[in-house]
């Protein structure tokens, strides 16, 4: 008898021929399904497919006693809990890098549609208001400016890559200072004067105790009525209201955010403000990307299946055997 797969995600017919060599596989839409298994069933469970954007409560991962490894669809791992998953040594795969690239494109995105009010002035000609009102008013250029990167990560390093492109002046703030940069990317020491010295402020840095709310009222006020802020990262990283308030008193001049506290659930009050751009968490969804981190997340599953250990590893999750 096979161990079995629980997926939290749908598995096309392709890759679960590919997992029936090891496994057998069963799909659940949510953890409330899971309750309907079987302690029989649920003790042979030994994988787990999840997601980056869905929590899983301890128990629910306590009723698979013998779950050993969880391949996460996608690059980020905060929902997952570091004491727990170390503590009952569970092999923990996610789906980096193939994703940088998108991520870091939506990026700048957003950052020119804010700047260069695009959307705002799509709704303006597409509201007649062209005709009745006359020429849109001036927005302001990207090129030239400085770009301040909150967390420069795998998708922070494509950011300023691509950043480079516009001639743009690249700070940014680690926990660290990283020694593998070029001498022209400037290493500022806290968020908030980080957030003093820029234009725009790209919020990359990834989600945990330490990032929650790093980008607070204070930063904010930092950042001031001239600046704008990014947020391709997680939307615990900013005080949502903070920011919702910073947005309505124009004590920043706008935002462009793909992500949110409570997906898929955005403050209303953001809908009625010309000086933010939203966008429903879409930085990696390309045909391109999801294929390749789909493909990620199931070779983690093979690789474990076949050598013990997940292709990717999530950093905090590698153990000695």
């Amino acid at each position: 008898m096979k161990p079995i797969l629980l997926s939290l995600l749908s598995i096309s017919d392709e890759d679960k021929a590919r997992l029936n060599v090891h496994y057998e596989m069963i799909e659940i839409k949510n953890l409330d399904e899971a309750a309907t298994l079987s302690d029989e069933t649920l003790a042979r469970v030994t994988a787990l497919y999840g997601s980056a954007t869905k929590q899983l409560s301890f128990e629910f991962l306590d009723s698979l006693p013998n779950l050993q490894v969880i391949s996460s669809f996608g690059v980020g791992y905060d929902p997952y809990d570091e004491a727990y998953i170390r503590h009952r040594k569970i092999r923990l795969g996610y789906t980096p890098d193939v994703l940088n690239d998108c991520v870091a494109d939506l990026a700048m995105a957003l950052m020119l549609d804010v700047a260069r009010q695009v959307t705002a002035s799509d709704r303006y000609v597409r509201e007649g208001r062209w005709v009745s009102e006359g020429p849109y008013p001036l927005a302001v250029s990207v090129t030239g400016k400085r770009l301040g990167i909150l967390g420069l990560g795998r998708i922070g390093l494509e950011i300023a890559a691509r950043a480079k492109g516009f001639r743009m002046r690249i700070l940014y703030h680690n926990r660290n200072p990283r020694q593998d940069v070029p001498e022209s990317y400037q290493y500022i020491d806290s968020p908030i004067e980080l957030a003093k010295a820029v234009d725009y402020l790209i919020v990359a840095t990834p989600a945990n105790a330490e990032t929650e709310k790093i980008v607070n009222q204070e930063v904010l006020e930092a950042l001031g009525p001239k600046a704008y802020l990014i947020n391709i990262a997680r939307g615990a990283v900013v005080d949502e209201d903070a920011l919702v308030q910073a947005l309505q008193n124009k004590t920043i001049a706008g935002a462009g955010l793909d992500v949110f506290v409570n997906e898929p659930h955005v403050p209303e009050a953001l809908f009625a403000l010309d000086n933010v751009v939203i966008t429903p968490h879409v930085a990696s969804a390309t045909v391109e990307t999801r294929h390749a981190m789909r493909e990620l997340s199931i070779e983690n599953f093979l690789h474990f299946a076949e050598h013990g250990e997940v292709k990717v590893a999530v950093p905090w999750a590698q153990y000695d055997k």
